[in-house]
C-alpha cells in the first residue's frame, strides 16, 4: 500500500504539469505577417506596425518587422527568422508610423 501512494504522489504532479499549458508554437516556417508581428511584439514589448518578407540565410527566408515603442523616442526594426520563429537581429530606428521631428508643424509667433 505504501508503494502505491508513493507512485501516485510522483505521478500526479507530472500529469498536472503536462496538461497545464499546451505548446502554442506552430510547426513549420512563419508564413504570415501576423505571426511575424506577434513574435516581434513579444520580444520588444511594443506594437508592430508593418511586416514584409525578406531573403534571409535559408530556404524559408525571413520577415522584417517595424515596431513602435510607446512612451519612447525610438522604435525597433526586427528581423525574424522564418525557420526558427526567433528574432534574428534588432536595430533601433526612428519611431515608425508617426511624424518625425522634421515633419512637425512650425509655429511662428508675431507674424500674420
Amino acid at each position: 500500500m505504501r508503494m502505491h501512494s508513493l507512485a501516485l504522489a510522483l505521478l500526479v504532479p507530472t500529469l498536472v504539469l503536462s496538461a497545464a499549458a499546451p505548446r502554442t508554437r506552430a510547426s513549420g516556417p512563419v508564413r504570415s505577417s501576423r505571426e511575424a508581428k506577434a513574435i516581434a511584439e513579444q520580444d520588444t514589448g511594443g506594437k508592430a506596425v508593418s511586416a514584409r518578407r525578406i531573403p534571409l540565410n535559408g530556404a524559408s527566408g525571413g520577415w522584417e518587422v517595424e515596431v513602435r515603442m510607446p512612451r519612447e523616442d525610438r522604435g525597433w526594426r526586427c528581423v525574424i527568422d522564418a525557420d526558427t520563429h526567433m528574432v534574428h537581429s534588432k536595430t533601433r530606428i526612428d519611431q515608425p508610423g508617426g511624424k518625425g521631428k522634421a515633419e512637425r508643424p512650425v509655429l511662428i509667433k508675431g507674424t500674420r
